[in-house]
């Protein structure tokens, strides 16, 4: 297998960071989006941003956005990365989210690894715990997700788990490769972590 392409999932409504565009939040003085694409660029050829269809030009990204209008949380985006990775003739496609700005660098070679054999989803953990929107999945699941979708599925691990998903683990390092900023504590401890991670 190829690198797949990637979707970094930016298409929730940032409610505890005051509604903000997490993409654009700032982080030692560069967008959240910057300190992805430093550590996603070297990984793959392709990458994408899953937002609204309204959301400003993202660094040059081709914009993927939820083909689900009620926004059901990030299995839609998880879909639009699958159907946007398909059209481009893609047999699996990666996605992570937009607030973890300390992912291994090795994240999509290590999912690949994993996906070797196995029809199914491929999830990220780290020290036993799970990190479901940051995996690899194969497209052929689209139209079995659009009708989970419908159906009013909305936790990823629900659908994920009736794949047959297996766990790709990584090493638990400081900082943690999978801290996602959700709060503005959370943003500012991430100032502090940042020079730990470069």
């Amino acid at each position: 297998m190829t690198a797949p392409p990637l979707v970094i999932l930016s298409g929730g409504a940032g409610r505890r960071m005051g509604r903000a565009d997490k993409s654009t939040l700032m982080l030692a003085g560069r967008p959240l989006l910057a300190h992805l694409l430093d550590r996603l660029e070297p990984q793959t050829d392709h990458i994408a941003l899953n937002a609204p269809a309204d959301h400003p030009a993202p660094m040059g990204l081709p914009l993927v956005p939820d083909l689900d209008a009620d926004r059901p949380g990030p299995l839609a985006g998880i879909r639009a990365a699958m159907e946007w990775a398909a059209a481009q003739g893609a047999t699996h496609v990666a996605t992570v989210a937009i607030d973890t700005p300390f992912l291994p660098g090795d994240l999509i070679p290590q999912l690949m690894l994993h996906a070797e054999g196995h029809e199914g989803p491929v999830i990220a953990s780290c020290g036993g715990r799970l990190h479901p929107v940051v995996g690899l999945w194969p497209v052929h699941l689209r139209q079995d997700l659009a009708a989970a979708l419908a159906a009013g599925i909305r936790r990823v691990t629900d659908w994920t788990e009736a794949q047959g998903a297996i766990p790709c683990d990584f090493p638990a390092t400081r900082p943690d490769p999978f801290f996602n900023i959700n709060t503005p504590e959370d943003l500012r401890h991430a100032e502090d972590l940042i020079g730990a991670a470069i």
